[in-house]
Formats: structure tokens, C-alpha cells, sequence
């Protein structure tokens, strides 16, 4: 069976100036995951693999260029999910890791638990040995920057997800070469918000959800919004009722923003190896290496392909 890999930077109005970095990032970032793949790797390594590498470059919220919270500070939320054995991990609110989505696959591997939150997580990340960083290698010179400009300025829902004020997660989806599929999702959340908040990118079920039946998700968008709709989920329901996986991803997305009044994007992969991306923000930056190469793109029906770099 052909192994797939596609990554998500986040749906937001991606401004000019970042565009560029954007769609470089995912593009690396899918390739960095399917040599994973490539190498005989399961899904489930090649998804940390390829979010790890978002997670390190910090043009994305998500580890190294997460934005911060009311008081100034980084506070990181990240899931995992197997897909054969819907085993999953989650962090929420931890501090001082560089690669939140790592600390999750540990919440799985290694506990018998499936979320951990902050101080706890934190603890539980010292007691197995991973490494912290100081939180400030983990904030830009332009994030603060923008955080001191707005810290006193409230935006809406719609405000948020469609001006530059916005900043929002990273997923990876991938199906293996044994059919096997998973799902991974990772953020800082939005700028501003409560101490403590915690989005959908660590909910199961809302910021991602894998089944080997189905197939698997990773959403991104206002967070709230997508919690409320249970979006991951939603989108493998209507793929379940025999929808393909473009219209399944639409019409849920439709949903959230006719219902809830959320915009937002989803990657899916099948266990077949079909896969899609969508979103209703202006802008997502994804990427996608099939057997037919690297594929990517940035605005709304833009779908472009070349060959994989050797």
C-alpha cells in the first residue's frame, strides 16, 4: 500500500510577509515525515517527525514561535493518535518544552493516562528524563513585540481568524505502508488568551482523531469554535455515512462556521492513501507527499506539485 504523509501550518489570514516561510516550512516538514515513512517507519513516528519539524521553526505557533498568553507567557498544547489501537497522548498548559507533540506521544507510551496537564505534565516530563528549555528560546523578537502592541486589544471570533493578529496550530496526518494511520496536532494557542485556556488542539476527537476504520484528521481554526462541533470527529462521521473526504471535511467546516460561527481547515488521510485538505479562513499553508510527489499550497483551490527533492 502507497504510503502518504500531509501537513497543516495553520488556517489563519497568513499575512504577505509570512507566506513564503509558510509554505517552505510545511513543504520540509512533509518531506522530513515521509522519509520516516519511506524508511519503514509507521504512521505514528512519521506524524511526530514531520510536526516536530513545525514545532522547530518558528514561523508556526507551535514550540519555537508560539505566541503568548495575557500575562506574557508560553503555555503549549499538543495531542497524538495511533490509529490501529486508538491509543493517544495529549499535553495541555506545559511550559518550557520545545516539542510538546513528543511529551504527548510520552503521555501515551509511557503512562496510563491520556492527557496531562500543565504543572503535571511538566512533572511528568522531568520524571522521564525529557529535556526543558528556557522559555524565552521558545518566543520571537516579533511575537513579543506583537504582544506588547495588542495586549490591550480584544478581537472577536471572526476579528481573529481573519486578520494578522491570528496565529494558530500545526498537524501532520499519515497513513503507512501497512495501512495503519495516525494523527498529530500542536499549538500556542492565540495571542492574549486567559492563563490556563486550553483550544481543541489537545482534545481528542476535536483537534485530531485517527481510526484505522475511518481514517484520520488534524484540525486547526478557533479553537472553541471547533471544540463546540467536536470537528476531527464530525469528519469522520460523515466519511463513515460514505461521503468523500473532501465533502466530509466542507460540509463540517460549513457547519462550524453556519452554527458556531467558526472558521477554519482539516487534513485527512484514508486508510486507502486518498487524503484532502480544506479550509474556510483565507489562507492555509499545507503540503502533502503522495506517490505522485510534493504537493502544497496556500490560498483557497490552489493545489500545486513538483517532484520530491532527492
Amino acid at each position: 500500500m502507497p504510503a502518504v504523509l500531509v501537513v497543516h501550518g495553520g488556517a489563519w489570514a497568513i499575512p504577505d510577509e509570512l507566506a513564503a516561510a509558510s509554505v517552505d516550512g510545511v513543504k520540509v516538514a512533509a518531506c522530513h515525515g515521509f522519509s520516516v515513512l519511506q524508511r519503514g517507519g509507521s504512521a505514528l513516528d512519521a506524524v511526530e517527525a514531520a510536526v516536530r519539524a513545525l514545532e522547530d521553526n518558528p514561523v508556526f505557533d507551535a514550540g519555537h514561535g508560539a505566541v503568548l498568553n495575557a500575562e506574557g507567557e508560553v503555555e503549549l498544547d499538543a495531542m497524538i493518535m495511533d490509529g490501529r489501537t486508538l491509543a493517544s497522548g495529549a499535553v495541555s498548559s506545559v511550559k518550557n518544552i520545545a516539542n510538546p507533540v513528543s511529551l504527548a506521544r510520552a503521555v501515551m507510551d509511557k503512562s496510563a493516562h491520556v492527557i496531562l496537564t500543565s504543572r503535571g505534565a511538566n512533572l511528568f516530563a522531568e520524571s522521564i528524563g525529557m529535556a526543558t528549555v528556557p522559555t524565552d528560546t521558545l518566543v520571537t523578537a516579533n511575537e513579543r513585540k506583537e504582544w506588547r502592541r495588542n495586549k490591550n486589544y480584544v478581537t472577536g471570533v471572526m476579528e481573529d481568524f481573519n486578520s494578522c493578529l491570528a496565529h494558530d496550530t500545526v498537524g501532520a496526518v499519515a497513513v503507512d505502508s501497512a495501512g495503519n494511520v495516525a494523527c498529530a496536532t500542536s499549538t500556542g494557542g492565540i495571542r492574549n488568551k486567559m492563563v490556563g485556556r486550553v483550544g481543541d488542539s489537545p482534545i481528542i476527537g476535536c483537534g485530531g482523531y485517527a481510526d484505522n476504520f475511518i481514517g484520520a484528521v488534524s484540525c486547526t481554526g478557533h479553537g472553541e469554535s471547533i471544540l463546540k462541533v467536536t470537528l476531527a470527529r464530525l469528519i469522520l462521521f460523515h466519511i463513515e455515512q460514505g461521503k468523500t473526504l473532501a465533502d466530509s471535511s466542507l460540509l463540517s467546516l460549513q457547519y462550524m462556521g453556519d452554527r458556531v460561527r467558526g472558521a477554519g481547515g482539516a487534513i485527512v488521510v484514508s486508510p486507502s492513501g486518498k487524503w484532502t485538505a480544506t479550509f474556510t479562513t483565507e489562507r492555509m499553508a499545507w503540503a502533502a507527499v503522495d506517490h505522485d510527489g510534493l504537493w502544497y499550497g496556500l490560498n483557497p483551490k490552489e493545489r500545486l506539485n513538483e517532484q520530491l527533492p532527492q
